[in-house]
């Protein structure tokens, strides 16, 4: 497949960039920070641009970009727009600058915000021009430019000053361009819009010229611009040339209907005008249908007739139910039928027949093409949907259209459920390498597609869901087509002398076939047309290497595979290219989906999964039973019976799998499709603010009739002060006025009316009181015994106010949405949240989901150090191993945990009965401990009650309670004395706490009594899912992954919680909600709590396409933000210098500092070593090279790298530890990079060694180091980190200190990014060093270091200067070593083999510019490896650093490293590169050990040989 970019040539340099007609006009007209004085504003220059760089170029991307990112919109043309005098030239480069703003991804009218008064001018002007054509003297690729336009107007609707303009043009007084007859059949059909229509007659009265010209115009554009797409339509010839812009303007006009009709706000009164209109039936038989270049035209008309016909009451919004779908159908045939009757004596026989026997299309096309086409006609206008003839006129219309008209109004639909049920699930070769619907790689985001979109609103819960499984498919498609290509190439398929395919290579993933049959086709089930299953048998002959053999040998159940059909044209020895088409150059025919059941033994039986062994089997041959997709087996079939094709399934040549992690599409579909195929029951407070309509705060615990006024707020609060401080708008009531009582818990009483009436409420405290009263109740936690475990953790989180109102909102019922900056402590907030559930609500389960095993154990780790009964905790999937803890929170773990706890448990009961002298075995089982417990332990504790409890009036006796306690043997091993003595009051709380404490024994044992019953693990498993565990933790893929699963066992929730919720794809949002089976119709959801930051990375779409196309990339939380639904901000952020925070809070509405990171003190200090906390340098070209690109957006900067790991070393020889150190970029092409330079300069020398991490922004999000250094990579243009979102959390990344290493002359003309590289800019663009210092800090950070700042000019100056730092830090060691020796030779007689000292000097290569690993000597790999200080103090070590120094091959390393292979890897290879750079650590560190023992063994056996002489010689 061609890796060549669309629409992209060679990128230009950055002196042509320089010396550009567009950059010199920027400059002396509008650039920000242009040296030349800005000259005034002229009319002629727009023109010149349009016309000779951009019109003239075919609106080349190139051009456009370098316009806009030079800010021409935000700095010339809008602020110079006035409506009345902007020529048609002005209007349209705007119009060209904001699709770019779109293309791009970026902000698109801010600029228009800053004057909104012209914006309808400027949208009236658009109107006009849209209509008029070619009229205005615009050409058809101006058109389709002024219709993208509209189409992002149209998906904009929550921006005011677009929705303004637009909802004027789809509103009702449009129906003024419907037939008069269609239009009074409407407004019979609707009668509140004929209350509405008399109205606005009423007001068209009373109007104005000036005001009726307006209303005309803007209720016949959408019908004027249907008769202008007619006509471009018609003017394609069905054969010659034809232009493609016309062909992109017919493309765009489908793509504008689609969006109009798969948004309800914009449907409700068009669909009725687009149906009168005719569209779907005008563009079928169009001759752009017909021909080639009509492709993806009517793939898109496939979208627009089935949104056309959606199964939805287009008054209403509300979905249509099969049955009533049927109504519909069954009303528009009486219709037929009756006017058939009435008009056409011929058609009686139609008339009187069974509907069912009538309404297919063959039946229909027989019985109405026997009439003329002006009967035809008569027909369709009897109907209200063609204009009536007058007494003898001809139809204007053909007889075919007439046909198809009549034809596709009438025929019977299948279900769209039914078609769905009918769609294959694997991708075919037909989907695979289809451009229009999985496009390449390189998508520019110019085209247009035949893809859904996901934007703010969707039509149904069905629509939702029909088009996330249709882009989630597809996304998968794109992955698996990137996978298929890989493995064929390297199987390297050439057709040999007999004609038969030859495999010339290997893959690791992919395998010949060397059979494969079909053993069983089960019957369909009822109401299938498809088999219930298709199996079948593959044999393959692993010859190969003993690890990739176990890999295919260990396919489990239900993994996915894939079987192909190769047949290569090319002989044996053809080199491949892989920039040529693929399935042309290996002949690939057929691909099929299938998934495996498992490996056949030598009998043929399918091997059991399981904790016994495999069988071990003989030979290399290995048989797979797989499934095939029954609904792919039956197309196929059906297809091979008519003589279509041959049978694909005797034709398989090739088996390939893909990796565990990226193969689990298949599950997430069948998820999808089995939520179609439910009764889909999401909450009624919720179902309208999924699909974007309705109030979006009225899921907020303010608007829900259920808001809970008296809380327990636990240990939410740390004292009194706290809780006053926390509701600054409250005034506080206590119900105690004794200080020494006012202590946490606190419960604390909102006030709380009805929906209706609280405004109203609120008002009138306001005007009594000022302050809404809270009223706090301070409460104390019984005592739970006398042990120090029993006493409850306690929170020690100062939370702020913010946090606070976000833990409130999260223990109401609704939803609740907290936005939490970098730093914030979301995870804090979240975790608080669900433990003030779980003490409030006891009998509720919640479950936490997130996007990252990361994330979710960060949550667990801080829920187990809570006051939570771990047995209520259990973690689902596969990440539970990365815990830091040694208890094992997985299900089976748990299942141990019960069943451990059980025994312990019943070993106190056998103590206690004991202690109390029962005999018998009570302790034998859950059941018989009951017993004891019912009839002997509290029959004793009510004596025990009756006898010390006082009468009313007398004070009871402490002495009372230490006589008759009856177990004081059972607490014997508790700290004594258990009774104090000192008071009644005292003594009785201990005592309850004691009983307490037993009660709760039996209470677990009770509990834990299903798991006596139930033997097997599987049972007791899910008993401990559904009953036991109260907090139950997954990823967002495990619940898509597992939802048939848990929905079997009957698995139900009450609340959930999402951490990083703007991560998450949109369908694995919505997919937690509905893990359960509704209760008499109602889902039993009380509470969604959703926390994340939309201002960062939202969830990773790979393909560029389904990014920005389709808007994939957009996170239900952030379509929520977008929508308006309530949020709670946190404000305050605890992880960064306030001085580096600065350099991102701008984004968030107002992000303050928490107060310890003014007061804690590695705040205050400065960084050793550098003048400045945070720095921006500006890095040059390299030997005439900047950014290089060896691989089509593999982005590399060598000068960059070098810069960036020479400051690294620097602080490694300052003393930072390489922990605290982390290296960043934007691309992979420069991590690679990175890497590969630390490789060759430092790596392997222990006073440097590597970085805590080297990755890039994205895949750092969600973590922190105290000291960042930041490679932005680009010289040429500014590329992805123009995404504000990416460069949040690039700026946020870093505690102590951040170091961006870039171009500054390109990032600080963006736009986008001017708040932050404005602070950055405001300090020395060269780095500015302080070497005399070293780690640990010793200045505080408002003062000036000592003496001049060393001035560092460029990465070469560093790269020289690093190395002569290295050689003094040497020096210096060595001159302590050999004090060090000199001293010892003193005090003992020195070894023989020890070397007269002058000799102990380092050789220091020739022309050497940096330090080098192979410089290092056996003395530096023994001294410290984080810091130079832990050096060896005996002398013998320096004696081995001259012998290995003497022996060591001297290397010149004066050059820079080579540009390393542009081969770079996925970022799902990153944890594996990680993994092994890990391994690779660890097995140097045992290497060094081994070494280190073997110097010491070394250096004893010479002691041992001296001191043996000194005994001779004494």
């Amino acid at each position: 497949m061609s890796t060549k970019k669309k629409g992209m040539g060679q990128a230009p340099t950055v002196e042509q960039i320089n010396a550009d007609i567009l950059t010199q006009l920027a400059s002396r007209y509008w650039a920000p920070h242009s040296h030349i004085p800005r000259l005034p504003f002229e009319p002629k220059v727009i023109e010149d641009i349009y016309h000779k760089e951009l019109l003239k170029n075919s609106f080349s991307i190139r051009r456009v970009m370098l316009l806009e990112f030079s800010q021409y919109l935000e700095n010339y043309l809008w602020p110079n727009y006035n409506p009345d005098k902007a020529s048609k030239t002005h209007v349209l480069s705007m119009v060209v600058m904001i699709n770019e703003k779109f293309r791009e991804s970026v902000p698109p009218w801010e600029a228009c915000k800053a004057h909104p008064q012209n914006f309808p001018g400027f949208f009236r002007q658009i109107m006009n021009l849209c209509v008029e054509g070619e009229k205005s003297g615009i050409s058809h690729k101006e058109e389709s430019l002024l219709l993208v336009f509209l189409i992002h107007c149209f998906n904009s609707l929550e921006v005011d000053i677009i929705r303004e303009q637009v909802q004027r043009l789809v509103s009702l007084p449009m129906w003024i361009c419907l037939l008069p007859g269609r239009l009074e059949m409407e407004l019979k059909s609707y009668p509140k819009y004929k209350k509405f229509w008399n109205i606005i007659k009423k007001n068209d009265k009373k109007a104005d010229a000036q005001t009726k010209q307006k209303n005309e115009t803007e209720r016949h554009f959408l019908s004027s611009l249907l008769k202008r797409f007619y006509k471009v339509l018609n003017g394609v010839s069905e054969k010659g040339s034809v232009a493609k812009s016309q062909v992109q303007y017919c493309e765009r006009f489908v793509e504008l209907m689609i969006d109009l009709e798969a948004q309800l706000p914009t449907r409700r009164f068009f669909n009725a005008v687009m149906d009168d209109a005719h569209v779907v039936v005008q563009c079928r038989l169009s001759n752009l249908a017909k021909r080639d270049e009509g492709k993806l035209f009517n793939q898109l008309l496939d979208n627009l007739q089935f949104y056309a016909g959606f199964e939805i009451s287009d008054s209403t919004g509300t979905a249509l139910t099969d049955h009533e779908m049927t109504d519909i159908h069954y009303d528009r045939m009486s219709s037929l039928q009756r006017a058939a009757f009435k008009l056409f004596p011929d058609l009686k026989r139609f008339s009187m027949t069974n509907i069912a026997s009538v309404d297919t299309r063959e039946t229909l096309v027989k019985h109405f093409e026997k009439l003329s086409t002006t009967d035809l006609h008569k027909f369709a206008a009897h109907l209200f949907l063609l204009p009536s003839l007058d007494e003898g006129e001809e139809s204007p219309h053909e007889k075919q259209f007439l046909l198809e008209l009549m034809v596709s109004r009438h025929e019977r639909r299948q279900s769209q459920i039914e078609v769905l049920n009918e769609t294959p699930l694997y991708p075919t070769e037909l989907i695979l390498w289809n451009e229009n619907i999985v496009p390449t790689e390189y998508f520019s985001g110019d085209g247009c597609l035949a893809l859904p979109k996901l934007n703010l609103q969707m039509l149904t819960l069905h629509d939702y869901l029909l088009r996330n499984f249709n882009l989630f498919r597809l996304e998968s498609t794109y992955e698996i087509r990137q996978d298929v290509e890989d493995a064929i190439h390297r199987m390297k398929p050439w057709i040999a002398e007999d004609g038969s395919p030859y495999f010339g290579g290997w893959a690791r993933m992919a395998q010949p076939i060397t059979a494969f049959s079909v053993v069983e086709v089960a019957k369909p089930n009822i109401g299938e047309n498809h088999p219930a299953s298709v199996r079948a048998d593959v044999t393959l002959t692993l010859n190969l290497r003993p690890q990739i053999k176990e890999e295919w040998q260990s396919l489990r159940k239900h993994d996915v595979a894939f079987l192909a059909t190769v047949r290569p044209m090319k002989k044996i020895g053809t080199r491949y290219d892989r920039k040529e088409h693929f399935i042309s150059q290996v002949g690939l025919v057929y691909i099929r989906g299938c998934e495996i059941e498992g490996m056949l033994d030598e009998e043929g039986r399918v091997i059991e999964e399981g904790p016994e062994p495999k069988p071990v089997l003989p030979g290399e041959a290995r048989t797979y039973r797989i499934w095939v997709d029954p609904n792919q087996y039956q197309q196929d079939m059906e297809k091979t019976a008519k003589g279509d094709t041959e049978d694909v399934y005797e034709t398989f040549n090739v088996m390939m799998r893909r990796k565990p992690k990226e193969n689990n599409f298949k599950a997430v579909l069948e998820t999808i499709r089995d939520l179609m195929n439910t009764n889909c029951v999401v909450p009624e407070w919720l179902h309208d603010i999924i699909l974007g309509y309705g109030d979006p705060g009225a899921a907020h615990y303010s608007n829900m009739p259920n808001e809970i006024s008296t809380l327990n707020w636990n240990d939410t609060f740390l004292s009194i002060d706290h809780l006053k401080a926390s509701f600054p708008q409250h005034s506080i009531k206590v119900t105690t006025d004794n200080p020494s009582l006012q202590k946490p818990p606190f419960r604390i009483t909102f006030p709380v009316t009805s929906v209706g009436k609280k405004r109203k409420h609120e008002e009138e405290e306001k005007e009594t009181t000022g302050k809404p009263e809270l009223t706090v109740e301070p409460h104390v936690i019984p005592n739970r015994g006398p042990y120090p475990y029993n006493q409850p953790k306690k929170n020690s989180i100062a939370f702020t106010p913010t946090q606070i109102e976000a833990i409130k909102a999260g223990m109401q019922p609704g939803l609740t949405m907290v936005v939490g900056p970098p730093g914030t402590g979301k995870t804090d907030v979240a975790v608080q949240i669900i433990s003030n559930i779980y003490h409030n609500f006891p009998e509720q389960r919640t479950l936490i989901v997130t996007h990252s095993n990361q994330a979710l154990n960060q949550l667990f780790e801080k829920i187990i150090a809570l006051d939570i009964d771990e047995r209520h905790l259990l973690r689902l999937g596969h990440g539970e191993e990365a815990l830091e803890t040694e208890k094992d929170f997985s299900r089976y773990g748990r299942v141990n945990y019960v069943l451990a706890r059980r025994l312990e448990l019943l070993q106190e009961v056998e103590r206690l009965q004991e202690s109390l002298g029962v005999h018998g075995d009570v302790a034998y089982t859950c059941e018989t401990a009951g017993h004891f417990f019912l009839y002997q332990v509290v029959s004793r504790w009510e004596k025990f009650l009756s006898n010390v409890k006082h009468q009313s009036g007398n004070t009871g006796n402490a002495a009372d309670i230490q006589q008759h306690f009856p177990f004081h043997k059972f607490f014997e091993n508790a700290p004594q004395p258990v009774f104090k003595g000192q008071s009644y009051d005292e003594d009785m709380d201990l005592a309850e706490g004691c009983y307490r404490h037993i009660k709760k024994i039996f209470q677990q044992l009770e509990e834990f009594r299903a798991f006596e019953l139930l033997r097997s693990g599987l049972d007791r498993s899910k008993y401990l899912l559904i009953k036991e565990a109260k907090i139950i933790a997954m990823t967002c893929t495990h619940a898509a992954l597992k939802r048939r699963d848990l929905v079997e066992v009957s698995f139900q929730y009450d609340n959930i919680l999402m951490e990083e919720s703007a991560q998450i794809l949109e369908i694995e949002t919505f997919i937690p909600l509905l893990l359960q089976n509704p209760e008499d119709g109602f889902n039993r959801l009380k509470r969604w709590i959703m926390i994340g930051d939309h201002h960062q990375l939202p969830p990773v779409i790979k393909n560029m396409a389904f990014q920005k196309f389709s808007n994939m990339e957009q996170s239900l939380f952030t379509r929520f933000v977008r929508l308006g639904v309530p949020t709670v901000d946190l404000d305050a952020q605890g992880r960064a210098r306030p001085s580096i925070a600065t350099l991102y809070n701008w984004r968030y509405k107002k992000l303050g500092n928490l107060s310890h990171v003014h007061l804690m003190p590695e705040f205050h200090m400065a960084n050793p070593g550098f003048h400045f906390d945070f720095q921006l340098i500006n890095v040059e070209d390299f030997n005439g090279v900047g950014e290089s690109e060896p691989n089509p957006y593999f982005y590399q900067n060598l000068a960059e790298a070098e810069y960036v790991v020479a400051v690294f070393m620097y602080m490694r020889l300052c003393g930072y530890p390489a922990e605290n150190i982390s290296i960043l970029t934007t691309y992979n092409g420069q991590k690679h990079l990175i890497r590969d330079v630390i490789n060759q300069r430092c790596a392997s020398n222990p006073l440097i060694g590597r970085p805590s991490k080297v990755t890039t922004v994205d895949r750092f999000q969600g973590q922190q180091n105290d000291y960042i250094l930041l490679s932005l990579v680009r010289t040429r243009a500014v590329g992805h980190i123009r995404d504000v979102r990416r460069l949040v959390v690039a700026m946020s990344r870093a505690r102590l200190g951040l170091y961006v290493f870039a171009r500054t002359s390109l990032f600080q003309n963006c736009y986008e990014l001017t708040p932050t590289f404005n602070i950055l800019m405001e300090r020395p663009m060269k780095l500015y060093l302080a070497p005399a210092e070293s780690y640990p800090a010793q200045r505080k950070v408002d003062e000036q270091p000592y003496g001049h700042p060393l001035i560092i000019e460029d990465m070469a100056h560093m790269a020289q200067f690093v190395y002569d730092y290295y050689q003094e830090k040497l020096q210096a060691l060595q001159a302590k070593l050999g004090q060090q020796k000199r001293m010892q030779a003193r005090l003992s007689k020195p070894p023989v083999s020890v070397k007269p000292p002058q000799k102990a000097t380092a050789k220091k290569p020739e022309t050497s510019t940096t330090p080098q690993a192979s410089e290092q000597s056996q003395e530096d790999k023994k001294t410290g490896e984080t810091s130079m200080e832990g050096v060896k103090e005996e002398g013998e070590e320096v004696k081995d650093k001259e012998e290995s120094e003497e022996t060591s091959e001297e290397m010149d390393h004066s050059k820079m490293p080579e540009h390393p292979g542009a081969g770079g890897s996925s970022d799902e290879e990153e944890e594996e590169e990680e993994e092994e750079e890990k391994k690779s650590e660890v097995q140097k560190e045992e290497e060094k050990k081994a070494e280190v023992q073997k110097e010491e063994e070394k250096r004893s056996e010479v002691q041992k040989e001296e001191e043996q002489k000194m005994d001779e010689d004494t």
